[in-house]
């Protein structure tokens, strides 16, 4: 399936007003020139969703945090006890600690990492997580479609974390282990100023996109009657 063909069943499904969804993953190539973002990454992530390519590198993300989530960079000495006693996100910073050895964080081999519109690209070649910013609604089709062909209690799972943990690492690594989990983000304070109010993130691991891309056109969200009541309220 090209971007396109999902493109089109995706706006059938919940509307012409429904934000496109962002593909990212690593490469040897960067699809855009990224200046430097000062703090959370999030921040250059609107040029993504107005259309223009992001390319983070350890040049662009300058958040120890950020670097560290996506692969460009070792967990600093600072990041434990910043995340603990200043931010006050884990009661400890050995806490800290063992919430990031739990995530058994890759670094990446690769320079770039892309964030691309779903209709600037034709193809999903490289892709490993597709990013939603998802409203209350959206979520409801969103959670509904994963759990469509799955009855696992962890087809969608929140962890409380960085957005970058939250969006990338968790995404990113459950798509190399081949999992089918998908997960519910942006809960962190931190990076709430740089998304909407009323959104949260959704990602779905290309490992499992590639199974559920296939199931939205027999699901409920192609034209049941409940869903086409809450799609209505979308197109508002």
């Amino acid at each position: 399936m090209e971007t396109k063909e999902f493109i089109q069943q995706y706006r059938e499904a919940f509307g012409s007003k429904a934000p496109l969804p962002l593909l990212f993953g690593y490469s040897d190539k960067a699809l855009g020139a990224t200046e430097k973002i000062n703090g959370c990454f999030f921040k250059g992530l609107q040029r993504a969703r107005e259309g223009h390519p992001v390319s983070l590198s350890a040049d662009v993300v300058s958040c120890g945090g950020g670097r560290l989530y996506t692969g460009f960079g070792e967990m600093l000495d600072r990041i434990p006890p910043f995340v603990s006693l200043k931010e006050k996100y884990k009661k400890t910073p050995e806490m800290v600690e063992d919430f990031i050895q739990r995530l058994g964080i890759a670094r990446t081999t690769k320079p770039y990492l892309n964030f691309v519109r779903i209709d600037q690209v034709s193809t999903f070649d490289e892709t490993e997580g597709i990013l939603f910013f998802a409203t209350p609604d959206m979520l409801s089709g969103l959670c509904g479609w994963a759990y469509y062909d799955s009855n696992a209690p962890d087809a969608v799972i929140s962890q409380f974390g960085s957005g970058c943990s939250t969006v990338v690492t968790l995404t990113v690594s459950e798509h190399r282990a081949g999992g089918h989990r998908c997960f519910i983000g942006l809960f962190d304070p931190s990076v709430r100023p740089y998304v909407g109010k009323n959104e949260l993130s959704f990602t779905i691991p290309f490992s499992r996109f590639v199974e559920m891309r296939e199931t939205m056109p027999a699901c409920f969200l192609s034209g049941s009657h409940a869903w086409e009541k809450v799609k209505a309220r979308l197109e508002e």
